[in-house]
């Protein structure tokens, strides 16, 4: 017979202390696989509950794997085998410091963890408590629909108040022209698959958006670096490129670079946009930092009007990375062509997710939201400068705003050894050489102003730059070896 204790006065639901009680025997070999469990009324009888109280438990443990049920006969214990243990070395195997390390380790969170490297801002700093007062709202409406396809371009008010923002920066966008993504990871994945075949070429910032790098290499394409100017891409060098290349795409952020902080200049913008006609290529502009960048700043899409730039932006960074919504505005033709990849690619994206950010946005607290990020990224960025000035880095070139400092470190041409000895600490950096086409060698790192303020990375790196001596004259001042 079946021996638990259930108490109607704990604070733990019913339905959840029986399983955790079954789930104990079983795992304790007490109750052995093929054991037959009491019937859903006998059960309910002898310990006091309502049959549906045992039925739900019943089926969690079910989901779970722990039972099976057999129609006609009952609920037994399912024979799980033990999980194969992989075989372990006695040595500790090295990753290679690449975009998909960096991927892995942030994705691995801890109470000892520095996230110094991390490219999201600290969940603290966002507004938990609005997003479920926001997501209660939204389950009181009766124009939810949250167990239906969403529509192919996206929620339709969503997009007519994207409109609304775009024009605030000086894009003129219908709602026609907008298509909502998972992300802005889903939206350059459109673009990819729209324009690029193996063997293509395409222009990339370098330094630049390292996840994007390993997304166009599984298309098989070519990247071209464009050395990267606090003042924006280097035109000149650009101008070089074009002159033995013909790349369809050029990939770039002008406003709170990632990783070097900096913004496009207007010269500069209207000379991108000259060449992009010249020699007929699509600009694609991420603004995945936009809602937090200076009200001045220049945008590629406000210049040209989305007649050949693409523009890319996304929630994940203020709002929450969990909802995963992002948008895309382009021209009307593209907009049409681009529905018809995601519907292939995706079908449609999560309307519920979409209902949620609209609701975000329009109840009044998303301004406020920004203010407040906006002025803990200038105090958390000054702190950072003064740590880093501190340990003998200094930041190249001076960040503009948003979450990072881009730095050089001093006599190191790599600085994934570095890095590589920091998460041995528990403490993870961004190497240079992940922000790189090519993952070339790079002596510099980036830095997470959120995640910089624990003593133990000053100490790190205080103690590591000590060691390091100076040996050679300082390269380019922004990506090392152009």
């Amino acid at each position: 017979m079946l021996q638990i204790v259930l108490s109607a006065d704990s604070p733990t639901p019913l339905v959840d202390q029986i399983v955790t009680a079954i789930r104990t025997r079983i795992d304790d070999r007490i109750l052995r696989p093929g054991a037959r469990l009491p019937p859903i009324r006998q059960f309910a009888e002898q310990y006091g509950v309502s049959r549906f109280t045992v039925v739900e438990a019943y089926d969690r443990l079910v989901a779970l794997g722990h039972l099976q049920s057999r129609r006609g006969s009952g609920f037994y214990v399912a024979n799980r085998p033990l999980p194969v243990r992989a075989a372990q070395s006695s040595d500790t195997i090295e990753r290679t410091i690449d975009a998909a390390w960096l991927m892995r380790e942030m994705a691995q969170d801890g109470p000892d963890r520095i996230l110094a490297g991390a490219g999201s801002l600290p969940a603290e700093w966002l507004d938990e408590a609005g997003v479920l007062r926001a997501l209660r709202t939204l389950s009181r409406r009766n124009d939810v629909r949250p167990v239906s396809y969403g529509s192919a371009q996206g929620y339709a008010p969503l997009r007519a108040q994207l409109q609304v923002r775009l024009a605030e920066i000086g894009i003129g966008a219908t709602p026609e022209q907008i298509v909502l993504t998972y992300g802005v990871h889903q939206a350059l994945d459109i673009v990819c698959r729209y324009f690029l075949k193996p063997g293509d070429c395409v222009l990339v910032d370098d330094p630049g958006y390292w996840n994007l790098f390993g997304n166009l290499r599984l298309y098989g394409v070519a990247l071209l670096g464009v050395p990267r100017t606090p003042e924006g891409p280097d035109v000149k060098a650009l101008e070089e490129i074009l002159a033995h290349h013909q790349p369809r795409l050029f990939f770039t952020h002008s406003v709170l670079h990632n990783p070097t902080g900096c913004n496009l200049s207007p010269a500069n913008a209207f000379r991108v946009l000259q060449l992009a006609e010249k020699h007929d290529f699509m600009v694609v502009e991420d603004d995945i930092y936009g809602d937090i960048a200076p009200d001045a700043a220049t945008r590629l899409a406000s210049l040209d009007q989305l007649s050949r730039v693409i523009y890319t932006g996304s929630f994940s960074k203020t709002i929450s990375g969990n909802l995963r919504v992002g948008f895309l505005a382009c021209r009307p033709d593209l907009a049409h062509l681009f529905t018809d990849v995601k519907i292939v690619s995706m079908l449609s994206s999560a309307e519920i997710s979409e209902q949620l950010i609209h609701q975000l946005l329009t109840d009044g607290h998303y301004r406020k939201l920004v203010d407040r990020l906006r002025g803990r990224l200038a105090e958390a960025t000054g702190q950072t400068l003064r740590m880093l000035e501190r340990v003998g880095l200094q930041p190249e070139p001076e960040p503009a705003g948003g979450p990072f400092v881009w730095a050089r470190i001093p006599g190191i041409t790599d600085s994934s050894e570095l890095a590589r000895h920091a998460a041995r600490s528990n403490i993870l950096l961004a190497p240079g050489n992940v922000f790189r086409p090519q993952n070339q060698p790079s002596g510099f790192m980036r830095f997470n102003v959120g995640a910089c303020s624990h003593p133990r990375l000053e100490h790190f790196l205080g103690e590591a730059l000590a060691n390091t001596v100076a040996t050679s004259p300082p390269p380019h001042p922004m990506t090392n070896e152009v």
